[in-house]
């Protein structure tokens, strides 16, 4: 069968080369050549892409990771990795996959990752579950402020209550708005200076509440209406939000566990780390929607279909096994896209190269 055939005893043949005994084809060229004779690509419609193998696998004794949690990009186009590996619990490559820096040992829960421009001066937000913190540095690694857990709320009994998942901020002002998502499901925005401003949400099935609120944006895509974009992961489901707090919609993903949604351009991005359709293990993909709340693509997943205009249930195509359970996307300006992967035996993230 065609799914059986030698890749590398059919690249020579169709590329019609003649081979002494013991000759050796670097398996780099052939893999290369052999994926794009078969059209090896992921994902559907316009969104689709090539995955190149080996992209930033560094010495995992001199840089090892645990769980890659999420990645976004600096203006510089560097890539910044969050690990909760505390040897260096922030990886930075170049584009190539090149090892730049890295820096962090104090940041045993690294969870969430946000990057923010204020003034020409990038910061990070880490969200750091087991310090209960969202932490915020400069670009070095140097702590600018700390975010506790919101006790003046009166909704947590003690610190450890706190399980702070990702943060967004709001260009327009720098207002903070963190998720609960593995702790009680609020959502919680501050000003810019760590000032408690309000809370919403909590654990419930309501419209205005979570089964994990484990995700957050700020959607600008409509410059004069910004909301907020929060996943709603238990259900399968994100959930929009006005920016102080008032429940908009709900968008269902049906097969879809997404852990926080990325914007770039006019679409969204999202990590599915695992689906329900299957058994847990390695059952993860991406989905990409649109400017309508539509998908209308998933790398590594069922194509979308849309029957009297709902989203039929999706799972990970096991055709495509490159992916165990994605936590993150990051997406460039060139719009390829990086995978960061929660309990996947310490790899390194996957890259797609958009085609």
């Amino acid at each position: 069968m065609k799914e059986n055939l030698n890749p590398r005893r059919e690249f020579l043949k169709k590329s019609g080369l003649t081979v002494l005994a013991g000759a050796v084809v670097p398996n780099i060229i052939v893999n290369k050549t052999y994926a794009m004779e078969n059209d090896n690509l992921l994902g559907h419609g316009s969104h689709r892409y090539k995955v190149i193998e080996g992209w930033g696998n560094l010495d995992p004794v001199k840089n090892p990771v645990n769980d890659c949690h999420e990645m976004v990009e600096d203006a510089k186009g560097r890539l910044i990795l969050l690990t909760n590996e505390t040897k260096n619990n922030v990886i930075i490559y170049d584009k190539s996959g090149k090892l730049l820096e890295t820096w962090g040992s104090t940041y045993p829960g690294a969870h969430g990752l946000t990057i923010h421009d204020e003034g020409g001066e990038e910061f990070l937000y880490i969200s750091d579950n087991t310090r209960s913190q969202v932490i915020k540095t400069d670009l070095k690694g140097r702590e600018i402020m700390v975010i506790d857990y919101p006790k003046e709320t009166g909704n947590y009994a003690y610190p450890k209550k706190f399980v702070p998942t990702e943060t967004a901020i709001n260009p327009a002002n720098g207002d903070i708005y963190i998720v609960d998502g593995y702790g009680l499901n609020y959502v919680t925005q501050y000003s810019a200076k760590g000032e408690l401003i309000r809370q919403f949400g909590g654990k419930g099935e309501t419209n205005e509440t979570f089964n994990c609120c484990h995700g957050i944006l700020v959607d600008t895509r409509d410059k004069n209406n910004p909301t907020l974009l929060i996943t709603d992961r238990g259900n399968m489901q994100y959930k929009r939000f006005t920016l102080d707090g008032k429940y908009i919609k709900t968008i269902p993903t049906p097969g879809s566990f997404v852990c926080r949604p990325v914007l770039r351009g006019d679409n969204i991005y999202a990590a599915v780390y695992r689906s329900t359709t299957q058994a847990y293990p390695n059952s993860g993909y991406i989905t990409v929607l649109d400017k309508n709340d539509q998908v209308v693509s998933t790398p590594g997943g069922t194509a979308p279909e849309y029957v009297n205009g709902e989203l039929q249930e999706q799972r990970k195509d096991m055709s495509f096994q490159g992916f165990m359970h994605p936590h993150d996307v990051c997406v460039d300006r060139d719009e390829n896209i990086y995978v960061p992967q929660w309990a996947s035996e310490k790899t390194y993230p996957v890259k797609l190269e958009r085609v």
